[in-house]
């Protein structure tokens, strides 16, 4: 991963709080920091970009997987560092408990996944390239990873380099790692709340990439 990384500080992928990730966000809980507009928006998005059946994966899942109510997947796995937020979580039809700060391997064959979500969760990943290559594993050919994020994030727990950049090359860095790591056909995007709406003040922004079919 080193030379992979070439470019990027030594430093960059560190963290404030090197405390267990299971440790800090027991303590903390696991919602979303986004307002309620921007798990809207978020939902707007899988409505139109998530396929409308199959095998859904939601990494770092939380509590939400802002998936629409009206959508009924072959199977959603929810995949947390937390066993009560997965088990508050009544989107989820499989719960896994698993740090990827700690192990980014996913425990599912290769090619099995029709979508792999990521809300809210890419600013905490120390291994970002490692979870991203596990992704490219198990997705199927032409399914996407959809990356959400607003500007709120956990300082004691997001990476140095995160914290450093502006939204914008953010979009940016989670494009890069992401081609990186094989994925192509990237598409950016972001939604800015209505002035009219009060209770929407995070803008949300997205990347979306999909495995080659000749991966």
């Amino acid at each position: 991963m080193a030379d992979e990384l070439e470019g990027f500080h030594p430093g960059a992928f560190r963290r404030a709080n090197e405390e267990p990730d299971t440790i800090f966000f027991a303590k903390r809980g696991q919602e979303t920091l986004m307002d309620a507009g921007a798990r809207t928006a978020v939902t707007a998005l899988y409505q139109t970009a998530l396929p409308a059946s199959g095998a859904i994966l939601d990494l770092m899942s939380g509590s939400l997987s802002h998936l629409p109510e009206e959508v009924r997947h072959e199977s959603v796995v929810g995949l947390d560092v937390s066993l009560s937020a997965l088990e508050a979580n009544t989107a989820l039809t499989e719960r896994i408990v698993q740090d990827l700060n700690a192990t980014s391997a996913l425990p599912f064959p290769d090619e099995c996944m029709d979508a792999v979500c990521l809300c809210d969760g890419i600013a905490y990943l120390a291994q970002p390239l490692d979870v991203l290559r596990e992704v490219n594993r198990v997705l199927r050919p032409g399914a996407p990873l959809i990356v959400t994020f607003s500007d709120n994030f956990h300082a004691a727990k997001a990476v140095a380099l995160w914290q450093a950049l502006d939204a914008a090359d953010r979009v940016r860095l989670v494009g890069i790692l992401m081609a990186k790591a094989g994925l192509g056909e990237l598409d950016t995007g972001e939604v800015v709340p209505p002035e009219d709406l009060t209770a929407w003040t995070d803008t949300v922004y997205a990347v979306i990439g999909r495995k080659p079919f000749n991966s």
